[in-house]
């Protein structure tokens, strides 16, 4: 069983207009999920919907309760790419005894080139083989929490220390 939480950000097709709002969105995760015909069991938990520039401590604490609360041991996080890095450092201090993966992605989830849904299915496949831990999936690589850095640049996630 896997435990998907969701806290808004492009991969969910969510548009956000200057920080104050979001634009509703015609994707969901799970319509990603049912597209591709998967075949596991998995539960989706809306935690919040944020631009994840907005995501603050209270917000990381409470995804951390959450993660604590569930029983499974395999938990995905859907999350923006602006802090990923962040929320994935502060899990991976708290040592939850969980394997937990956040995925996002850099293109909206509603748009027809998004990389939504490779991510969400690379995401998916790495939880299943990984020890515990804290890691983030991205355009077909995983990161450590405490070894993963967002390159603005280049608009992709690469390692801090090779």
């Amino acid at each position: 069983m896997i435990h998907i939480l969701t806290t808004g950000g492009t991969i969910e097709g969510l548009d956000y207009v200057d920080n104050e709002g979001i634009t509703e969105s015609n994707i969901t995760i799970k319509d990603f999920l049912k597209s591709a015909n998967i075949n596991f069991e998995y539960t989706i938990e809306n935690v919040f919907k944020k631009d994840s520039r907005a995501i603050t401590e209270t917000d990381r604490q409470l995804l951390a309760d959450r993660i604590t609360a569930i029983k499974t041991t395999k938990v995905l996080i859907t999350h923006g790419t602006y802090t990923m890095e962040d929320t994935a450092q502060y899990l991976g201090k708290l040592n939850l005894k969980k394997t937990i993966v956040l995925v996002g992605s850099f293109i909206l989830g509603s748009e027809n080139n998004t990389d939504a849904s490779f991510n969400l299915g690379y995401a998916v496949s790495a939880l299943q083989h990984l020890n515990n831990g804290v890691y983030v999936a991205m355009n077909g690589q995983i990161f450590n929490w405490d070894n993963v850095t967002k390159n603005l640049k280049d608009n992709k996630f690469e390692r801090k220390y090779e």
